[in-house]
């Protein structure tokens, strides 16, 4: 009969080795579930997913639940370097895999295309999102009424677009949009939908948005990722002589924070009033639009380094008018100041830890043109 404690120390002591020590799936540290199906260590997220492929994965804690001698040895001949070998053997350089802190549908299409669809088990498979032309019907929020309609797009590799159609294709496409400065960041919690995609893209080196999703999150996935290979493409037509890991943090990236704050004018006289602001870090610019599902934005900000003239500090600023909020922050830059109000310190607190993080990253040749190119937008 199994001996559940030595059993359970055994798991333990696996789940402590190098290889084991993270999620297989999302990297989270300290798994304490594993599939002994599959023979490895997930975390307590990644174990819900598991829990619906039963045909594929068996989940259980290997601190509560009851292991069998057998069980406990197939563990101990695998684990998450083994699967890993097998399962990401062909993952595509531009495929992005889900961290920890990223949303659901992300990590558990991420699951599935690994363990139940084996995607990246054979070499040149054929992946619909690495076809060169992916297209398709996503429900898009309207300029005006903000109401999602169903939307035709369309994105090729060959001439490096994104469009999108009404109704009528006949009328030719509602938008071309370059992949040039393309970019796309799930946001289930602010379109409502936990498939929810935000597309970012210029034109006359302002920033617009468009919010999709779709029922499936499997599509809404392949999107993301077909988007990520058109862009990978791009870049590495446009710079021929960078490494795939320098390209890599370009072809899409999550924003370093949002939220809202209250603005005031260049005078500091003129009434607070509360907008949307994103971080872009990679860009080094704080966008800032009326709601947080605008399609244009109102505003950009450039931030530099300390050495050109930039700084942030909290402020408590005295003679405003019509800010509700009170945790103040103030931004130095070349041009003007500007300042900022927080509804709560925590949240003050998070902007001036991020702000500062751009600032103290040193400017890449590409900074000093988007610098003098928002400054001449003035």
């Amino acid at each position: 009969m199994a001996n559940r404690e030595k059993n359970k120390k055994a798991l333990l002591d696996q789940a402590k080795l190098p290889d084991n020590c993270t999620c297989a799936d999302c990297g989270a540290p300290d798994p304490d579930w594993a599939s002994y199906k599959l023979g490895i260590f997930v975390c307590l997220n990644c174990s819900g997913t598991h829990r619906n492929l039963s045909s594929v994965s068996r989940v259980k804690s290997i601190r509560l639940d009851f292991w069998d001698d057998d069980l406990v040895e197939f563990m101990k001949a695998n684990g998450n370097r083994t699967a890993k070998e097998f399962y990401e053997k062909f993952v595509p350089v531009f495929y992005y895999r889900p961290q920890q802190d990223d949303c659901e549908v992300l990590r558990e299409q991420w699951i599935r295309a690994k363990y139940e669809r084996l995607e990246f088990s054979e070499e040149n498979k054929l992946l619909a999102y690495s076809s060169g032309v992916y297209e398709g019907v996503l429900w898009k929020k309207g300029k005006d009424n903000g109401q999602f309609l169903k939307r035709k797009f369309v994105l090729s590799e060959q001439d490096f677009t994104l469009k999108y159609f009404k109704e009528d294709e006949g009328k030719g496409p509602k938008a071309v949009i370059s992949v040039k400065h393309l970019n796309a960041t799930f946001q289930p919690q602010k379109i409502g939908h936990a498939h929810g995609l935000q597309i970012s893209y210029c034109v006359d080196d302002h920033t617009r948005n468009l919010f999709v999703y779709h029922e499936s999150g499997q599509e809404i996935v392949n999107w993301f990722n077909a988007i990520r290979a058109t862009r990978f493409v791009y870049l590495k037509t446009a710079f021929p002589t960078a490494t795939d890991e320098e390209l890599l943090p370009w072809i899409t990236r999550n924003y370093l924070k949002e939220g809202y704050m209250e603005k005031t004018g260049p005078l500091q006289r003129e009434p607070f009033k509360k907008r949307w602001f994103i971080l872009d870090a990679l860009d080094r610019k704080l966008l800032y639009f009326k709601t947080q599902l605008d399609a244009v934005e109102l505003g950009v900000i450039f931030i530099g380094t300390e050495n050109h003239g930039y700084s942030v500090r909290e402020c408590v600023p005295k003679g405003t008018r019509g800010n509700k909020w009170k945790c103040g922050v103030v931004m130095e830059t070349p041009d003007r100041q500007f300042v900022f109000m927080c509804e709560q310190e925590r949240e003050r607190n998070e902007w001036l830890e991020a702000l500062q993080q751009v600032i103290a990253k040193p400017m890449l040749p590409q900074d000093y043109t988007t610098e003098a190119n928002i400054r001449r937008r003035r």
